[in-house]
């Protein structure tokens, strides 16, 4: 007796017995019910996702010989029923618009369209992958189309909707499927292995579902070749052995060591994964699923149903988790992306690889924006130490500072215990107090920024706010931050604050001296040419179109 495979074997056979594709199959059986069916439907969606398969449903459900009209629930053991699901029905014709792309086919069709259906209610035409019918079948099918007999039902297939000409895509009624959840899938998946009592192990089912990518027959497909093996239980590492998949630990291990910023270690771990026989493009894909789930958990916590990994992987995930910052993921995961399409076309593609992993490990090596303000900072107080008489300097602290955890909350039973703001000199002697609380309010950067100011004045509820670097105070001015900073100063010192920003008089004229020993085009050069400048250039991707000190 000839072998089934599962994708057949397990084909829905009514429109309650399909996966992920609920509201379609609910859409159509309220059409049938209300007699309002179309002469021509157009079903879209990519490979295995039920195009095929939803429309033999319809043909059964209009066709059914167990009942008296169309029904919404075919009995599949008539003779019409058990016909269609073989494909050989006399009166549901199947064609493959691949192979009778021609516009005499189509003539064809139109001859034959005219005769009654043999048995049935309906004679219908289901043409798969209808976007490969050439431009003048197309237009030999908009005739029939426009004015079909009573008895004629079209159901037209594609996976290619765009290819579909619009005066053909304007007489039918379309449908775009989509595709299937892993959860879906998996769930389909453990049914399958249960009524074929088959063993297997738990940890094969969610990297499994998430390999079909979308398409239950890739599922099923794929856990017909796991079958082939012979080996009992089945077993995630059975994917890796036959089917390519990456071992999950190894890709773990590869993110774990670039989280702790280990160069070597890092190189290490590509390597493994080299050798177990992946290539480089696909290192960097299940790299980029891993870092996709590790962002998932930092936004939305490790129960979300986006996550398809077993109870242990979501342990595990979880505490690496915590050593990325949400930022640097979205980074490294673009990063990769970009990279891919270097890898498959490059000679070199293992050094590029490794660079971009080394790059993500040794982050911290790179200059932010806030260490480029430090540094500024560092060479403006060193050409002041070149002046001979050195005014007397205000304790501003660098843009750097470190930012300690956030002590504020915004609840009034927190707020209660608040130290009281009501004049210059508490804010003065809370300021530091003050920017580690907000920080949940502005974020690091701006926080950052605000170190470099000192309170200096509070007068009729205006404070004014003393900034020892021009750059800091133009930031803080951009972008709608002086708002966001002024109301929430207000609300932690439970004042109506206004604010003002001023450059300290002295700090000014210490910068502006040294730059009058220069002409313009040399400062111009030496500001272009600096490591930091090129460095965020190189990581923007910005051009510099001019250069103005401040």
């Amino acid at each position: 007796m000839s072998y089934t495979v599962l994708a057949r074997k397990y084909r829905s056979q009514g429109f309650d017995d399909v996966v992920g594709q609920e509201p379609i199959a609910q859409t159509l059986k309220n059409a049938i019910k209300t007699g309002r069916v179309a002469h021509a439907y157009l079903f879209t969606g990519t490979r295995g996702v039920g195009k095929t398969t939803m429309a033999r449903i319809l043909a059964k459900a209009l066709n059914c010989l167990a009942s008296n009209e169309p029904t919404a629930e075919p009995c599949c053991k008539c003779d019409s029923c058990t016909a269609v699901n073989i494909g050989e029905d006399i009166d549901v014709i199947e064609i493959d618009g691949a192979s009778n792309n021609g516009v005499e086919e189509v003539r064809r069709l139109r001859e034959n369209a005219v005769y009654r259906p043999a048995r049935a209610r309906y004679k219908i035409y289901i043409i798969d992958e209808v976007h490969m019918l050439s431009s003048s079948a197309f237009n030999a099918l908009l005739k029939i189309l426009e004015e079909p007999p009573s008895h004629i039902k079209f159901i037209f297939a594609t996976t290619e909707p765009n290819k579909v000409i619009a005066t053909v895509q304007s007489r039918c009624q379309r449908f775009d499927f989509a595709n299937i959840s892993a959860a879906k899938i998996a769930g389909h998946l453990k049914a399958v292995l249960e009524k074929e009592k088959i063993k297997y192990e738990d940890n094969l089912i969610a990297p499994l579902a998430k390999m079909a990518n979308g398409s239950m027959r890739d599922g099923l497909s794929l856990l017909d070749r796991l079958i082939s093996t012979g080996v009992e239980p089945l077993s995630a590492k059975l994917l890796e052995e036959f089917l390519g998949c990456p071992n999950s630990e190894k890709v773990h291990n590869l993110a774990e060591k670039i989280a702790s910023s280990d160069a070597a270690a890092t190189l290490a771990a590509a390597n493994d994964l080299i050798n177990s026989g992946l290539n480089e493009v696909q290192i960097a894909d299940s790299l980029i699923d891993y870092m996709r789930d590790l962002m998932v958990i930092k936004a939305a916590g490790t129960e979300t149903e986006l996550l398809t990994l077993t109870d242990q992987q979501r342990q595990s995930a979880e505490e690496l988790a915590k050593k990325f910052d949400t930022a640097a993921l979205v980074y490294n995961i673009t990063t990769l992306e970009k990279l891919r399409w270097s890898l498959k076309n490059s000679e070199t593609a293992r050094p590029l690889l490794e660079a971009a992993l080394l790059r993500f490990a040794l982050s911290e090596h790179f200059l932010n924006v806030d260490e480029l303000l430090r540094r500024l900072n560092d060479k403006s107080a060193t050409r002041t130490a070149e002046k001979p008489a050195e005014p007397v300097k205000k304790n501003y602290p660098p843009i750097n500072s470190p930012v300690t955890q956030p002590v504020f909350s915004s609840t009034a039973s927190e707020q209660a215990d608040l130290p009281l703001i009501t004049d210059i000199e508490s804010i003065k002697n809370n300021w530091q107090n003050i920017l580690k609380a907000i920080v949940p309010k502005l974020g690091n950067s701006t926080t950052g920024l605000l170190h470099s100011a000192l309170p200096t004045q509070l007068e009729n509820n205006l404070l004014t706010l003393t900034f020892g670097q021009a750059a800091a105070k133009k930031i803080c001015e951009s972008n709608g931050r002086a708002e966001q900073i002024q109301a929430v100063l207000a609300e932690y010192c439970r004042l109506p604050l206004k604010l003002k920003f001023e450059i300290d008089a002295d700090q000014q004229t210490q910068t502006e001296s040294p730059k009058q020993s220069k002409t313009g085009g040399v400062r111009e050069n030496e500001i272009i040419n600096d490591p930091a400048i090129k460095t965020i250039i190189m990581e923007l991707g910005a051009t510099i179109t001019g250069v103005e000190e401040n």
